[in-house]
């Protein structure tokens, strides 16, 4: 295979060739955390991120809601659209958990109403640090249509995940621009990328079992997917 344009901790960017809008992303079997500072492979958990974040951008479109997503090759790789990704990681909370908990005094399991929207500079060396709207703003970046996108995929995430007995703390999203300069959602949307708590309980289903050494990640995701598929 051909070099990737962009190698991510747990995902490979790979040009289509011939069709220069294009790209593919590849999910590999990899879960990484506190920066990649702690790696593990469990089997299968690519393909299992890949047809989740499928599912996920596929209800988004029908919704309303632009994405890079344009559908998937195979079981492990997503075709998207090619953009010019925002340097920028948005964040939006429901309930307090991880970082927030750490850098204030909120305790976990704080309900969040309404829901917040956090960004973070998307940059491993300077470890991702917390950025104010003032401070995008600084860099060239328009926080607001991001913020107006991100609260509007919390309401039908919202939706989602309460029909599957979920409660949704809080989720990450990146955006980017395509050719035509139209803000799109990019990357993945599965539960490495959101904290899923079983309802009414702080029981996860996501990547902070893998953090915490809790429980088997490729087990829950798996639930995920199951819980989603079979919705009516």
């Amino acid at each position: 295979m051909e070099s990737p344009i962009l190698q991510g901790k747990v995902k490979s960017v790979y040009d289509v060739p011939g069709e220069a809008d294009k790209v593919s992303i590849v999910f590999h079997d990899k879960v990484t955390a506190w920066n990649g500072r702690a790696v593990e492979y469990p089997p299968e958990k690519g393909k299992i991120c890949c047809l989740i974040s499928a599912v996920i951008f596929q209800m988004l479109e029908k919704n309303g809601i632009k994405t890079h997503f344009l559908g998937t090759k195979g079981f492990d790789t997503m075709l998207c659209r090619k953009l010019t990704i925002v340097p920028v990681e948005v964040i939006v909370r429901n309930i307090a958990a991880g970082s927030i908990v750490k850098t204030t005094h909120l305790t976990e399991g704080t309900l969040i109403q309404p829901a917040i929207v956090e960004y973070f500079l998307k940059d491993d060396a300077k470890d991702d640090p917390l950025l104010t709207p003032d401070r995008v703003a600084l860099m060239g970046i328009n926080p607001e249509p991001m913020r107006d996108a991100a609260l509007k995929i919390n309401n039908h995430f919202q939706i989602l995940f309460a029909q599957l007995g979920i409660d949704l703390v809080d989720f990450k999203l990146e955006f980017g621009h395509d050719s035509g300069q139209n803000l799109l959602l990019a990357d993945e949307l599965s539960p490495d990328s959101m904290r899923l708590w079983k309802e009414g309980t702080s029981e996860s289903y996501d990547k902070d079992l893998f953090r915490k050494d809790k429980g088997d990640i490729v087990e829950a995701y798996n639930q995920i997917l199951d819980k989603l598929n079979n919705l009516p």
